[in-house]
């Protein structure tokens, strides 16, 4: 059976050809890799079909639900910022679970977390479809969050630990695919099913997906282990779970209720609290639920800045763009989606090139090149009017994405070029907390902005002029220029470093037809 990836046979080279009558002695303690006969499919196939899977489930999900809000605010008779509580609420759990991800992990093995999540997220989805009041459906809601937050953390650790760094590269274009298409196609498919159907199937479309990788990762998955976790730390994940879930929910209702709003305030500064006491608990015990040490790398550290801060301006242009064309412009969900589906369409362009170039040019100028890009296309963004055609957003949706297909797969891999294996699951952790925290503030920031720039009382729901959208292109430009030099800074040495050169996968190509022979 051929290899399903480039990369696939660039580690053929380093393993010795199996002699069937001496076989290779397995050192105590080792767990080997057990396959069942008949279902023993290479794992560099099993392990990206089931990442793509996962993580095109989640970001749909996310997406697809802020279609829905207006019609399940009319089923339960509420408003439509009553029925937010269905959105917020899922970031929030997801904060809770995101720092046990990592221990689960390491304890029992990727395979079991995957699946009881998986199989808790797609039963989650049913009943959230099944909801008969908007309190049964934010309950339901939460344990999705729940589920989601271990979701994607854990497949990612699988991922990298999968592949060696130099085929990290490769399996980047892989990578990219659920995270660009799924929000495109999130709210085109969400209209489609809200006007054809109701809003409840816009969670029922997650049971044909869910149920499909869980049986398929029940039969082909493996469960290598790799380590040891250590003693449960209970004081760390209780501060680090409270503490994001506080931020969290402090970020994403700031620019609703108003930044100054007891609630808010109180939440924020909890929940710095207690980020506070997280650092000082985790890096004072010795198996901390959160590996902060990690950070003390400069190439993880740096590149999580990036990945915290440069992702603002992209994902919040991507918040702010459909809001414009439905409201500034009175268009439709479904003309706003197709509008900036060309974002998807740029970041996959350009992870092809940079895939090939990766090793010669190095992340760094990479990643400062696409946040230089970004700046452009947004400083050029602050032009937009009531007559800014569907064309225009396309053609700058396009070059968005170009400039950030240059900076989500390098600035991924370069962070774990010194992680060691054993570490994946904990930076994996560490990575989807930077995540969920950018994912948060870029469309807090932009919704402060907007409810800035509109005349009258704060709050009160009025429609955000054009130069209020402006000034947010304004705002997101300056913030990835600065991302930009930052990136600059970065040594990029350690991700650089391919001990076994251009030719090895050509040599190990032909030693695995030999074997294969």
């Amino acid at each position: 059976m051929p290899e399903p990836l480039p990369a696939a046979v660039a580690q053929a080279g380093a393993r010795e050809v199996p002699d069937m009558h001496h076989p290779p002695q397995t050192a105590p303690g080792a767990r080997q890799k057990r396959t069942m006969p008949g279902r023993g499919l290479d794992q560099r196939l099993v392990v990206p079909v089931m990442f793509v899977a996962t993580f095109f489930l989640v970001v749909m999900d996310g997406a697809i639900t802020t279609v829905a809000l207006p019609s399940i605010a009319r089923q339960f008779g509420v408003s439509a910022a009553g029925s937010d509580s269905v959105v917020v609420v899922y970031p929030v759990c997801v904060g809770i679970t995101i720092p046990l991800s990592g221990w689960l992990g390491d304890r029992f093995g990727g395979k079991p977390v995957l699946l009881v999540a998986m199989g808790l997220f797609t039963a989650s989805s049913a009943l959230c479809g099944m909801a008969g009041s908007l309190g049964q459906l934010v309950v339901c809601r939460g344990l999705q969050g729940l589920a989601g937050g271990l979701l994607t953390p854990v497949v990612g650790a699988m991922l990298f630990r999968t592949f060696t760094p130099a085929e990290r590269v490769r399996t980047s274009r892989i990578m990219t695919i659920p995270q660009q298409v799924a929000p495109s196609v999130a709210p085109m498919l969400g209209g489609a099913l809200v006007d054809g159907f109701s809003w409840r199937w816009v969670f029922y479309v997650n049971l044909p997906f869910g149920v499909a990788a869980l049986l398929f990762g029940l039969l082909f998955l493996d469960n290598p282990r790799h380590g040891e976790p250590g003693r449960f730390d209970i004081p760390g994940l209780l501060l680090s779970g409270a503490a994001m879930s506080l931020l969290v929910y402090g970020v994403c209702e700031g620019a609703q209720q108003g930044w100054s709003s007891p609630v808010i305030a109180g939440s924020l500064a909890a929940g710095a609290a207690l980020v506070a006491a997280t650092v000082v608990v985790e890096l004072r015990t010795a198996a901390p639920i959160l590996r902060l040490r990690l950070f003390k790398d400069a190439l993880f550290r740096d590149t999580k800045v990036v990945g915290l801060i440069g992702m603002v301006p992209f994902m919040g242009a991507m918040y702010a763009a459909p809001l414009f064309i439905q409201e500034a412009q009175g268009g439709t969900a479904l003309q706003s989606g197709s509008s900036t589906f060309t974002e998807a369409v740029g970041v996959l362009l350009t992870v092809q090139l940079v895939a090939r170039i990766y090793d010669r040019v190095g992340p760094r100028l990479i990643i400062a090149a696409g946040l230089f890009c970004v700046a452009a296309v947004l400083a050029v963004m602050t032009t937009v009017d009531a007559g800014t055609g569907p064309w225009a957003f396309r053609v700058y949706m396009f070059l968005l994405g170009l400039g950030m297909g240059a900076v989500f797969m390098p600035a991924t891999v370069a962070s774990f070029s010194n992680v060691p294996k054993a570490d994946m699951g904990q930076a994996s952790t560490l990575s989807s907390v930077i995540s969920q925290l950018s994912m948060a503030i870029a469309p807090a920031l932009v919704a402060t902005l907007l409810i800035t720039g509109t005349p009258g009382t704060p709050g009160t729901g009025g429609i955000a002029p054009p130069a209020a959208y402006r000034t947010v292109y304004l705002v997101l430009a300056v913030i990835a220029l600065a991302s930009a030099l930052f990136a600059l800074t970065i040594d990029d040495t350690p991700a650089r470093r391919d001990p076994r050169g251009p030719a090895a996968p050509r040599r190990s190509r032909h030693l695995a037809r030999r074997v294969r022979g």
